[in-house]
């Protein structure tokens, strides 16, 4: 068995601030900084992006984690998470 991987997606809301895309790269760079992000980046249109978390023991801890994102936070993206089957 593979480590299991959590792929979230963020797709920006219409009134979509910019001032919280700082707070959002701070908050992935300290998932990285704990070796939990191991993948990040904005979709080519501009409409959101993703990020896959890994060394997370569970689709509910993945969820917790993703519910302290300032995106989510501020209101900003709509983020759902899915525990991701790598092949």
């Amino acid at each position: 068995m593979g480590a299991r991987l959590y792929l979230v997606m963020a797709m920006r809301r219409p009134d979509f601030p910019a001032d919280v895309v700082q707070p959002h790269r701070e908050f992935l760079a300290e998932l990285r900084a704990r070796n939990q992000l191991q993948l990040t980046g904005g979709f080519s249109d501009g409409r959101g992006g993703a990020y896959v978390l890994c060394n997370v023991d569970s689709l509910a801890d993945a969820q917790a984690i993703v519910a302290r994102d300032p995106l989510v936070l501020r209101g900003a993206s709509t983020l759902t998470v899915h525990e991701w089957n790598v092949h």
